[in-house]
């Protein structure tokens, strides 16, 4: 455990009601990983709900930050017209939130939240995502192919179109 399970505990204990939709889209998907990174944390208790497809429009898939635990570039989202990203719409207990933010990084300042459009079950609803902080957005060096592997495993445990999983491989060698 570190100093930022400490930080996530105070913010839960401070949280209010309510809920967020949380646009889920990364490595956060893939449940084995997740349930690992959950156990080095002591957040055994989380269970991430498992939410429905969703489709972020105006938004595309970049390799944007260059992290050392991944030993590459990770991804986050870029505005641009015409692209999509597919994800999990999930609604997630505002008690609950500082744990997303933890495992998204922007506990220890690496992405922010920010609103992204999205369509599921045939409504289009606002909801938060993380992408890189801007100062911290590189595009130098290698992907991470350790990061992609993730990626499209999470993708495919969470149910999403193979056509999506193949684009994110292709980005990843672009």
């Amino acid at each position: 455990m570190d100093s930022h399970h400490d930080q996530v505990m105070k913010a839960r204990a401070q949280a209010g009601a309510g809920t967020k939709l949380y646009f889920a889209y990364s490595t956060i998907l893939d449940r084995t990983a997740f349930e690992e990174w959950k156990g080095q944390h002591a957040y055994g208790f989380f269970q991430l709900p498992e939410g429905e497809l969703a489709e972020a429009p105006g938004v595309d898939l970049v390799f944007d930050f260059p992290s050392r635990f991944w030993g590459g570039r990770v991804a986050g989202l870029a505005d641009r017209e015409g692209a999509s990203v597919f994800g999990r719409l999930i609604e997630i207990a505002a008690v609950d939130w500082p744990i997303i933010q933890h495992k998204e990084g922007a506990i220890t300042g690496m992405c922010i939240e920010r609103t992204v459009r999205v369509r599921a079950a045939g409504r289009e609803v606002q909801a938060v995502a993380f992408v890189t902080r801007p100062d911290r957005r590189r595009t130098d060096g290698e992907v991470s192919a350790g990061f992609v592997a993730a990626l499209a495993r999470g993708a495919r445990s969470a149910g999403l179109p193979e056509t999506w999983i193949a684009s994110i491989l292709r980005a990843a060698e672009g």
